[in-house]
């Protein structure tokens, strides 16, 4: 008897309708897991969470300065600081950043330290919310993780749009919570690949490798990488 048959996973109802080519890929993706004794719940956890998305870029960007500042000061080179490479940027504009400035370095290191109230209370309010909001999705229905489409295909930045994300996310809340997650192959979409991502609550590591494991053996969506120079639209 396949050990999916205890297993009961919630998936991102939010993500269930989207870009046609993953809700066809979300869809067989659960078929592959019913057809294994798997239970599937629609839970709703990514709305909630919406409003945590501006905190969530505050405090990666005091964690952006502190891991920048602790990589350059250890290599040879003269740019030392994240301070360092913005005066780089702004001395050499015309070939540093061409079309494209840099806002985000500029806004990371007006940042303070990791010790700072701002960045402690602020990651402590983020971590709080998600797991809270993890941990009563799996209580609330007796899940044993939640799954959703790790990322939309991959995208281009172009220089009329920037960075075009293509949706979805769902290593996010787990990423936020300090809980574990795992991303596997879920298939193609025109070409490129997307994922499936399962998390669930704090050292749920040996469920979730078990049902990645499993979902892996029955779906076979793994594919050795083509480096292809342009792709095919199926």
């Amino acid at each position: 008897m396949s050990p999916a048959k205890r297993w009961l996973i919630g998936v991102e109802k939010s993500f269930l309708k989207g870009h046609e080519a993953i809700d066809a890929l979300l869809q067989k993706a659960l078929q592959d897991m019913k057809g294994q004794g798997a239970t599937i719940v629609e839970v709703d956890l990514i709305k909630p969470l919406k409003k945590l998305e501006g905190l969530e870029f505050e405090v990666l960007k005091y964690e952006f300065k502190d891991g920048l500042n602790k990589y350059l000061g250890k290599t040879n080179g003269p740019v030392k600081t994240l301070q360092d490479l913005i005066d780089f940027n702004r001395k050499n504009e015309a070939k540093a950043m061409p079309f494209f400035k840099q806002e985000i370095l500029e806004s990371s290191q007006e940042k303070a330290d990791l010790k700072s109230k701002d960045y402690i209370d602020t990651l402590n309010k983020l971590r709080t919310t998600t797991r809270k909001a993890i941990d009563s999705l799996l209580k609330e229905h007796g899940l044993t993780a939640i799954c959703g489409p790790a990322n939309g295909p991959s995208w281009r930045i172009d220089l009329i749009n920037g960075d075009s994300f293509t949706g979805y996310g769902m290593y996010s809340p787990a990423a936020v919570a300090g809980y574990p997650s795992i991303t596997v192959p879920m298939g193609m979409a025109m070409g490129l690949p997307v994922g499936i991502s399962f998390l669930g609550t704090a050292y749920a590591e040996p469920d979730l490798i078990s049902i990645a494991y499993a979902y892996e053996q029955v779906s076979k969506k793994r594919e050795s990488p083509a480096f292809k120079s342009t792709f095919d639209i199926e």
